[in-house]
């Protein structure tokens, strides 16, 4: 499939992709992900691989396009997950070693 990144043309296909991104360990996930093979990747580290181009070359949509086109699950932003944060009387609770005044 013709595709173009960062105003290149490239001519990806799915094994090509699959065989570009084996034995890659993918880095931490903060944006867009592609699910490739049995791993999710950023899509950053993904474009840098297949195209060989600097990552500030090209935009992740450019990427995620590319993937979703050759079949590949795209993901958008990983989702949050709640942080338990206590409030500052059960912060201060615990640091007089007092109970917790709501569980009375």
């Amino acid at each position: 499939m013709r595709c173009v990144i960062a105003r290149y043309p490239f001519d990806l296909t799915r094994n090509g992709v699959l065989d570009s991104m084996k034995g890659v360990t993918p880095e931490l996930i903060t944006g867009e992900s592609v699910t490739i093979g049995r791993r999710r990747y950023p899509v950053k580290q993904v474009g840098e691989i297949i195209t060989r181009q600097d990552r500030r070359d090209f935009t992740g949509g450019e990427v995620v396009r590319a993937m979703a086109r050759l079949g590949f699950t795209c993901h958008d932003h990983p989702q949050a997950t709640p942080q338990y944060v206590l409030t500052p009387l059960q912060n201060a609770s615990e640091l007089l070693g007092s109970p917790n005044p709501q569980d009375a």
